[in-house]
């Protein structure tokens, strides 16, 4: 059989030589790339076996270049992140830890995962409400009436429907005649501003999209932000409410409010 020897060649010169006071010499070899590897195929007992080095040299370079490419076409490990990313060390699929699914009588919507579910009645028709563990001015409510309408566009624009709807806004707790300061026009003790108002088509089906500001004269937090989006269906209407404070709004509420009423949908 014919033994077999491999050795890295450098395709330039592969030694520096420099001179010292001492008889040692130091070689630097330059960094070897993959294709820069060479095999060499010493006979012994080439007469013996038939095969000639030239031929056993051959093969042995075509094995090494299929191992090669099956390396590079591997897959990559899902332990494997990007600059930046943490590993997945055990390959499973990340999930959204930030919010929970909710099915509920002909519709869905992701509620925040550290919201509680609340007994709390505000408004008719109410089947849900969810409030922060931590501030229950954060909070989440479901609405279904019935209505006569085929179509939320029957209401006329997303105005139109918010003045219908206005008790959605908070009650007021003070109905006595005033001149408050603070911003407040004389004798009115709230005010409601409409910061966007759009009318997104989901599967489908029509909605409208209101973001209002209100503040209240008695109140604090520097005001709600009030997100309200609405549908209807089967002769019933459909209106999905989540606030926050104001405060709160700018440190992280923001993102759980409005992230829940953009994953409301109806069945």
């Amino acid at each position: 059989m014919a033994s077999i020897a491999c050795f890295l060649h450098h395709h330039t010169a592969a030694i520096r030589t420099w001179s010292s006071s001492s008889s040692t010499t130091q070689r630097y070899t330059p960094p070897l790339k993959p294709s820069q590897l060479v095999c060499r195929s010493v006979q012994k007992q080439a007469a013996a076996d038939g095969v000639s080095a030239a031929v056993v040299s051959r093969r042995l370079a075509l094995v090494i270049l299929i191992g090669a490419a099956t390396a590079v076409g591997s897959k990559v490990s899902p332990a494997d992140a990007a600059y930046g990313e943490s590993a997945n060390i055990f390959g499973k699929p990340k999930t959204n830890t930030d919010f929970k699914p909710y099915t509920g009588d002909g519709f869905k919507l992701s509620i925040p995962s550290k919201w509680n579910p609340s007994k709390e009645r505000e408004f008719p028709g109410q089947v849900l409400r969810y409030e922060d563990n931590f501030d229950a001015t954060s909070n989440l409510s479901v609405m279904i009436t019935p209505t006569d309408k085929k179509s939320i566009t029957d209401y006329g624009f997303p105005e139109d429907f918010l003045s219908q709807v206005d008790y959605l806004l908070g009650k007021q707790s003070y109905f006595g005649k005033t001149d408050s300061e603070g911003g407040f026009d004389s004798g009115a003790v709230a005010t409601a501003n409409i910061l966007e108002t759009s009318t997104p088509v989901v599967e489908g089906k029509q909605y409208y999209f209101l973001s209002v500001l209100t503040r209240t004269a008695d109140g604090d937090e520097g005001g709600k932000h009030q997100l309200i989006t609405a549908t209807v269906k089967d002769g019933k209407l459909y209106i999905c409410k989540a606030q926050a404070g104001d405060k709160r709004w700018f440190k992280g509420a923001k993102k759980f409010v409005e992230s829940a009423i953009t994953s409301f949908s109806v069945a």
